[in-house]
C-alpha cells in the first residue's frame, strides 16, 4: 500500500493532483490508515501509471475517464482521435514554420523596401514551399484562432473589405470540414 504523498513523489506529481482526481472520481484510495490516510494499492498505482501515460500524450480528463472506464473500441476511438488533433497542430505549425522560414529567406535577401502586399506575401508563401492545401490551412487555423487578426490582416495585405470577407467566410467553411 502506499500512502498520497509516496504515490504522488514516485510519478513525480503534486499531492493536490492525486486530491483532485480523487474528487472527480478518476482515481480513488482503496481504504485509510488508522490515522485516516488515504492508502493506494498496486492496482491503483497501476492505473495511475496509465493516467499520467495518457495526460503525457494529450488526453484530457474526460478522454481518460472513457478509456478507463471500458476497453477496447472506445479507448481506441479516443486515441485515434487525439491523434488526429495532434495531427492537425502538426501541420498548423508546419504552415507558420515554412512561413517564417519564407519571410527569414525574404529578410535575408535584403528584405522588402515597402509594405507587404496580396501579392508578395502569395509570392512568400510559394517560395517557402507551401501548396494551396498549406494556404488553405494556414487561412482555416488563422480564422479558427484569431477571427479579428485574420480580418485585420487580409486587410493590410490591401485586400478589399469584400474580398476579406469571402476568404473568411470560405476559411470558416473549408474549417468545419
Amino acid at each position: 500500500m502506499y500512502r498520497i504523498t509516496e504515490l504522488a513523489r514516485h510519478f513525480g506529481l503534486s499531492r493536490s493532483t492525486l486530491l483532485y482526481y480523487d474528487r472527480i472520481g478518476l482515481l480513488s484510495p482503496s481504504g485509510r490508515s488508522g490515522a485516516n490516510y488515504r492508502r493506494y494499492s498496486e492496482a491503483e498505482r497501476e492505473k495511475l501509471a496509465t493516467i499520467c501515460s495518457l495526460r503525457q500524450a494529450g488526453v484530457d480528463i474526460e478522454g481518460i475517464r472513457a478509456i478507463l472506464a471500458t476497453a477496447g473500441d472506445d479507448t481506441t476511438a479516443v486515441l485515434k482521435r487525439r491523434l488526429e488533433e495532434i495531427g492537425r497542430e502538426i501541420a498548423a505549425l508546419s504552415a507558420k514554420q515554412h512561413l517564417l522560414a519564407g519571410m527569414l529567406k525574404l529578410y535575408g535577401e535584403g528584405g522588402p523596401s515597402g509594405s507587404v502586399d496580396k501579392e508578395m506575401f502569395v509570392s512568400l508563401l510559394r517560395a517557402a514551399g507551401m501548396d494551396d492545401q498549406a494556404m488553405k490551412t494556414l487561412h482555416v487555423e488563422f480564422e479558427r484562432r484569431e477571427p479579428a487578426a485574420h480580418h485585420a490582416f487580409l486587410r493590410s495585405l490591401g485586400i478589399p473589405e469584400e474580398e476579406a470577407l469571402r476568404i473568411r467566410a470560405w476559411s470558416q467553411e473549408a474549417g468545419g470540414e
